[in-house]
């Protein structure tokens, strides 16, 4: 078929429930990295551009990967490829315990960089997946949704270790080991493994884009007669696009608790929340307004305005007062990945999934930011760090306005 939207509601709806669920693992898997970086800096004594090398580090595979998931996709599938994925994750949590066990920052590296392998495959298969799954108009209205389900698992994962060494008797992370972390790793293997079962038995069906099919190119003109992915400029401008927005939204995402730490506040887990609050907000109004209301594009210009403020407010304001400025940080983060993604897609036709790799690629964005960002934080203090926000949402402006209209001719 051409376009998914023939499909019975009732089967989109069943889709996105299992498709939620998957998004959900992605950022409990991104949460336990955001974990990880303030914890082995107390136990391992290293400094921050270091332990958020272990967050970074995930996001590399989204580069190397990216175009063999795309590969595996044609192969066997977006569901297989999907369940192929939680089988990746649940080596690199095992890779996190042998890791504890040495306790060796090298081979926690090694774990994270498995772990994102798991999740560019993942993601490879999810974010196309639901943007196609319906009209393209409205795709940003389903990635909210999907973000609400992945947004909640990162301070979950941090919720989670907590309540787990707190069962454990242990109530300070900085007296903590290495070894202790075996525990939650064993439970969350588990997990892992069961979701990789239900993606197999999952109903979902597979879908292609308008004009994706070599049979039915005339449901895309503008594509049919081009040659190579490099002649969609709005494309790799959206790549671009989300290498960034996936930077900065990693940051606020990943570095609330460590912030909050840093600046001696009680209960710092309880700020990891503040991102994800904002996201959700934000994705609730793109589940409103999009598209009756406003277009993607204009959901992104506003965002991105957002951005720019909250960026500004955090280097600004009072220490006490600008941790709070994330969940400003992560309104404008909301709708980056909800709009970026159908924007960019948008009249690819038979270069879909080239240019879901493309994309899938720009997720790497994650691995820039947060060691860039511990760089800073070194030098120049946590709060001032995060001046390394305000060109990023610049950027993504200039996309919304201009860089998704961008269009090339045949000859």
């Amino acid at each position: 078929m051409s376009q998914p939207t023939k499909m019975k509601q009732s089967s989109v709806a069943i889709a996105l429930a299992f498709v939620g669920v998957m998004f959900f693992a992605i950022g409990f898997a991104f949460g336990i990295n955001s974990f990880l970086s303030p914890t082995l800096n107390s136990i391992f004594g290293i400094k921050s551009s270091l332990s958020y090398l272990v967050l970074g580090i995930s996001f590399v595979p989204f580069l190397l990967f990216a175009v063999p998931a795309t590969w595996t996709i044609k192969k066997i599938g977006y569901k297989r490829t999907m369940a192929l994925s939680f089988l990746i994750f649940a080596i690199s949590f095992a890779l996190f315990i042998l890791a504890a066990d040495f306790e060796s920052i090298a081979v926690f590296l090694i774990a994270s960089f498995v772990g994102g392998i798991g999740n560019a495959y993942l993601n490879a298969a999810a974010n196309p997946y639901i943007t196609i799954l319906g009209p393209i108009e409205s795709a940003a209205r389903r990635i909210s949704i999907m973000g609400i389900c992945n947004k909640f698992a990162w301070p979950a994962a941090v919720l989670f270790f907590s309540l787990i060494l707190k069962y454990m008797g242990i109530s300070d992370t900085s007296a903590m080991t290495a070894s202790d972390l075996n525990f939650p790793f064993y439970i969350i293997i588990g997990v892992f493994l069961l979701l990789g079962i239900m993606s197999l038995l999952a109903p979902l069906p597979e879908v292609t884009a308008a004009g994706e099919d070599e049979n039915s190119v005339e449901d895309c003109p503008y594509a049919a007669n081009k040659t190579s992915i490099l002649q969609f400029p709005h494309a790799i401008l959206g790549a671009l696009s989300l290498f960034i927005y996936t930077g900065v939204e990693t940051l606020s995402l990943g570095t609330a608790y460590d912030y909050a730490t840093s600046i001696g506040l009680e209960n710092p887990n309880t700020y990891s929340l503040l991102p994800t609050i904002g996201m959700v907000a934000g994705y609730i109004c793109g589940i409103i307004f999009i598209p009756k209301y406003i277009s993607q594009s204009m959901a992104l210009r506003i965002c991105s305005i957002i951005g720019v403020v909250g960026s500004l407010a955090i280097v600004l304001a009072p220490a006490d007062i600008s941790v709070w400025m994330i969940l400003i940080l992560g309104l404008g983060c909301s709708l980056g990945s909800p709009a970026i993604w159908p924007l960019s897609l948008k009249d690819l036709g038979k270069f879909t999934k080239t240019g879901s790799s493309l994309l899938v690629m720009g997720i790497a964005g994650g691995a820039v930011f947060p060691p860039l960002y511990g760089w800073l934080k070194d030098d120049f203090g946590a709060q001032q760090a995060y001046w390394l926000c305000l060109p990023c949402f610049l950027f993504i402006l200039f996309f919304s306005l201009y860089g998704y209209k961008i269009r090339t001719h045949s000859k």
